[in-house]
């Protein structure tokens, strides 16, 4: 039997979506930009795009429609999605009893694609709308050491940007443009909101923009010390990457034709700190909690969610596991990572303002173990010199400011180490999808004979492999990772903490 036609998704359609749909009941065609946001991917969609689509549901939204700006060349495609569905797009939530609930979210209503007119882009952020950039474009966007935190200017593209006369290709140029247009024609600068898993995500980005726009335009970088609020924010929502399957079965279920949907859990957190220097949309009404501080929120977030996502992957992959709730509903790898959160992550946090952190905890397994969401380990997995550094390292250097124990840490950087190989226990080949690939590979490959190689490389792990405290049980669990792998492994690493 011939399945029926799905309905293309785009603006002429929205009224003809089937009822299990949710749409937009605001027009649209109203709806004027005040956000203009980099990186439209998954999660900016599943997250403040939801979020400023409730609002605009409400009639709380006048005035702070998106408009998406793509500066990647892997943008490409999703240029040609927002152009062909007028920016719409499906979110389905995944709930753990295997209920979903899919709405069209209308908050983006444009995009730009600056590679191919970066001139469009800064008389967009230049216009006096505009009064948001906000910002999701990975940890690995701001561009800065992660020995030094220095602002890295050799950087290709930003080598280009700073030439004189260049057209601009990064966030930093694009930005900086549109900021000297507005100190010429006397425009107040916007906000810029940075929404990366970064702690003290906004002041990076004060200290990346101004570093950049010291070398470029040094009254632009005058103006962001002074005028420019960068408000901090912390914000949380499972949101796996979008496959062809996802894209079938949206298709199937809904009888919508989506080209990029997005599927995430149903929790969703968005904590932000109260600094904006033209307004806000008044976030608080769609669930936002705005704040005044916003660090034992991150804190928490980052050095137990998205440490955990680290201490849970490279484990599951070389244990034969490709799908994350599988791993998680596993006793033996949900005990280990409640383990490391109790031991090691928990002491280095300050107390969080309404947040009971044990019901916090158990519930991260609960998620992790959510089989709707259908996340997967090798997503976890991917640009991983971006992210221990700055999700597990703190918690490690932490733990041995006070002498207290990283065991539990350290085996989590040791299963990297050995996942970055390249090949699993079968003797297949891992493909590690990661910027510094290229160096971390061939190190790790040496590390048989030199237990250390890895843990040596400075740039990403600074002096830790110089604190014995930490090397010791790196190497014993890299030992064991290679001579019984990685079950027997975080059996042996459990039964010693029992032992304790």
């Amino acid at each position: 039997m011939e399945q029926p036609t799905a309905i293309d998704l785009n603006a002429t359609t929205l009224d003809a979506l089937p009822d299990s749909v949710t749409t937009p009941t605001y027009d649209r065609t109203a709806v004027t930009t005040g956000i203009v946001h980099f990186g439209v991917g998954g999660f900016h969609r599943a997250h403040q795009a939801m979020y400023v689509d409730r609002l605009l549901e409400r009639g709380d939204g006048d005035g702070w429609g998106i408009c998406g700006v793509g500066v990647m060349s892997s943008d490409r495609a999703m240029r040609d999605v927002m152009e062909r569905q007028n920016g719409l797009y499906t979110l389905t939530l995944e709930h753990p009893d295997g209920s979903r609930e899919t709405r069209a979210i209308g908050s983006i209503v444009d995009y730009l694609y600056a590679p191919d007119d970066p001139e469009a882009v800064i008389e967009r952020l230049a216009s006096e709308a505009t009064r948001i950039v906000s910002l999701t474009i990975t940890e690995g966007g701001y561009n800065f050491s992660h020995t030094t935190g220095e602002f890295l200017p050799e950087t290709p593209d930003v080598a280009h940007d700073l030439e004189e006369g260049s057209a601009p290709r990064t966030v930093f140029g694009l930005v900086t443009a549109a900021l000297r247009r507005r100190l010429d024609r006397d425009v107040p600068p916007f906000t810029i909101m940075s929404c990366d898993n970064i702690q003290a995500n906004g002041e990076v980005a004060r200290a990346m923009f101004t570093a950049y726009a010291k070398l470029k335009d040094p009254e632009v970088a005058a103006m962001l010390e002074s005028d420019v609020s960068f408000p901090n924010s912390m914000v949380d929502r499972i949101t796996p990457e979008t496959t062809d399957e996802l894209r079938a079965s949206v298709r199937e279920r809904t009888g919508v034709a989506d080209a990029w949907p997005v599927v995430a859990e149903p929790f969703c957190q968005w904590v932000l700190e109260d600094s904006f220097t033209l307004g806000r949309p008044p976030y608080e009404h769609a669930g936002v909690q705005v704040v005044d501080d916003v660090e034992p929120y991150e804190l928490m977030k980052l050095r137990l969610l998205n440490a955990s996502h680290q201490g849970l992957c490279y484990f599951a992959y070389l244990a034969g596991y490709r799908l994350v709730h599988d791993a998680a509903r596993d006793p033996l790898f949900a005990d280990f990572l409640l383990a490391y959160m109790d031991d090691e992550a928990t002491p280095t946090l300050q107390a969080v303002p309404g947040v009971d952190l044990g019901e916090y905890k158990a519930t991260l397994i609960e998620r992790f173990s959510n089989p709707g969401v259908r996340d997967t380990v090798p997503r976890l997995c991917a640009e991983s010199s971006d992210r221990i550094p700055k999700w597990l390292l703190p918690v490690v250097r932490d733990q041995l400011d006070q002498d207290r124990p990283v065991r539990l840490s350290a085996a989590i950087v040791a299963s990297w180490a050995r996942y970055a190989e390249g090949v699993d226990e079968q003797g297949q080949p891992i493909e590690v999808v990661d910027r510094l690939a290229d160096t971390l590979v061939p190190i790790a490959r040496h590390q048989r004979e030199e237990p250390t190689a890895f843990l040596a490389n400075r740039s990403v792990f600074g002096d830790l492999v110089d604190d014995p405290r930490f090397v010791e049980p790196y190497v014993q669990t890299l030992a064991a990772l290679h001579s019984v792998g990685a079950r027997a492994t975080l059996e042996g690493l459990m039964e010693a903490r029992g032992g304790a």
